[in-house]
């Protein structure tokens, strides 16, 4: 039998922007985390049916398309998978609605913003 590899944390990265998606992944694929990307908040839930109790990270752009919105998806996410780190990013002020213990870093970040949110959330 083979043996099983180190745990990997894994990030789940929902942002529309195609751009601003492939920066924040390659930043946490540099932290030695896996990632799964979304475009929107239902492929996110998707996700987290499958998946949400191996998420470590959620790292939820504000603003984005389809039906659900950031702090509806972040209120999922912290009530259901509650060992979830969430982390929401906005050019605009924070929503004054995001869940207790979500993370709010204002755009533009900068890359070590986002590194330094993400290593107490590794599970």
């Amino acid at each position: 039998m083979g043996q099983a590899g180190p745990f990997k944390p894994i990030a789940l990265v929902v942002e529309d922007d195609v751009f601003q998606r492939e920066l924040v992944v390659a930043l946490l694929e540099e932290s030695e985390m896996g990632i799964i990307e979304c475009e929107d908040a239902e492929g996110a839930l998707g996700v987290l049916d499958k998946l949400g109790d191996c998420v470590s990270v959620m790292f939820i752009d504000t603003n984005l398309t389809g039906k659900l919105d950031d702090v509806e998806l972040a209120r999922i996410a912290t009530r259901y998978y509650p060992d979830i780190h969430v982390i929401v990013t906005s050019a605009d002020a924070p929503p004054k609605s995001l869940p207790k213990g979500v993370t709010f870093i204002p755009k533009q970040w900068l890359p070590l913003d986002v590194l330094r949110a993400t290593p107490r959330s590794l599970h």
